[in-house]
């Protein structure tokens, strides 16, 4: 139930004993607005953080990877003590207000499909200029049903479906989201061995899902499909001219993973060259420190995510000599950041956002 922001009104006082007139009461103020408890509120206003997010260029959104942090306290939102499913439910709103975060990778999307009431529910909280970087549900893009610890149990019959891509997926986000689509990501989880084997098979499955998927641009003008892996074969020099000619062919792009399941930054551009000139969208997940089985220890050891743990110098220079090149072309960029990577979403962004700045390094 809405909360009654007022209170109610106060009652008349009783009228005197006496016969004469009473005279008028006193005009009663109404109580000033309270805040509501379901309200988050954003970080207070930093003049240096604003100076620097209108020195970037329009084309390049940096962002995080989902948004319920109560760690982020006074990066993000004020310190309000908020908890974790507060700030998934109400939280994107503050998001949004931050100067840097312009989208954000909706991670939820992953796990269950979304509506089209939801998606309009996020694209109504936050600004005209925000993007979103959405995750295709996994019963699409994961070639196993999963139990709940995660082990494949047995092969999954609607693996990289069109008809249910378009129903569970882009249909409702195109719908929900409207021209605050950014990228469309169909993440494939990591795959099993015989399907790694025929990966030129898996790719024209790819080919077919992609290119039945409705166009983007009447209703997204910065909207782009994007494929993303979890196996570094994918990347064979020898098979990277078939997969960059099928995602060209659909009019999609590369996701560029930043994980340690996968090659380093510098092994995935050569692909992102053939499919030139293009957006550019990457999810920085994981730093390379933990090894690639080594989310949990991450989040283990950077939680509650309020600061810098391990500074990954080696791509973030990549990224911001990336990010000048692609956007001074005039192509957009998107990029969101997990708190695996370094230990804080908001505050490796901000590091990106100084070096596109200061102009990145020869």
């Amino acid at each position: 139930m809405q909360d009654d922001l007022f209170g109610p009104s106060p009652p008349l006082p009783p009228p005197p004993p006496s016969p004469t007139a009473a005279p008028a009461p006193e005009p009663v103020a109404a109580p000033a607005r309270r805040k509501r408890a379901a309200e988050v509120a954003p970080a207070p206003a930093d003049p240096a953080l604003q100076a620097l997010a209108a020195a970037l260029p329009t084309r390049v959104r940096l962002g995080t990877s989902s948004w319920s942090y109560p760690g982020w306290a006074n990066l993000v939102w004020d310190d309000g003590h908020y908890s974790d499913s507060l700030l998934s439910k109400e939280g994107l709103r503050a998001y949004g207000q931050h100067p840097l975060m312009r989208t954000v990778s909706v991670d939820r999307s992953f796990y269950r499909p979304l509506t089209q009431d939801q998606y309009a529910r996020y694209a109504a909280q936050v600004p005209d200029d925000f993007r979103f970087v959405v995750k295709a549900p996994s019963h699409v893009t994961d070639a196993l049903v999963r139990g709940e610890d995660g082990r494949g149990l047995q092969a999954n019959p609607a693996f990289l479906d069109p008809a249910l891509a378009t129903q569970d997926f882009v249909a409702p986000a195109l719908a929900g989201l409207g021209h605050k689509v950014g990228a469309l990501v169909f993440q494939l989880s990591p795959m099993p061995r015989h399907l790694l084997h025929n990966l030129p098979l898996v790719l024209q499955r790819v080919r077919t899902l992609l290119l039945a998927q409705p166009p983007l641009s009447p209703t997204a003008p910065d909207g782009v499909l994007a494929l993303e892996v979890r196996d570094p074969q994918w990347l064979d020099p020898v098979f990277v001219p078939e997969l960059a000619a099928v995602l060209r062919e659909a009019g999609a792009t590369w996701c560029l993973c930043l994980h340690a399941k996968m090659p380093r930054l510098a092994d995935q551009l050569p692909l992102l060259r053939r499919l030139w000139p293009g957006p550019m969208v990457c999810r920085w997940n994981l730093n390379p420190l933990h090894g690639a089985y080594g989310y949990e220890d991450a989040q283990r050891e950077y939680s509650p995510y309020d600061r810098i743990h391990d500074v990954d110098e080696e791509t973030r220079a990549l990224l911001v000599k990336t990010i000048a090149g692609i956007a001074g072309a005039g192509q957009n960029v998107y990029v969101t950041i997990s708190n695996k990577a370094e230990g804080c979403a908001p505050l490796s962004a901000r590091a990106l956002a100084e070096g596109l700045v200061a102009g990145p390094v020869p």
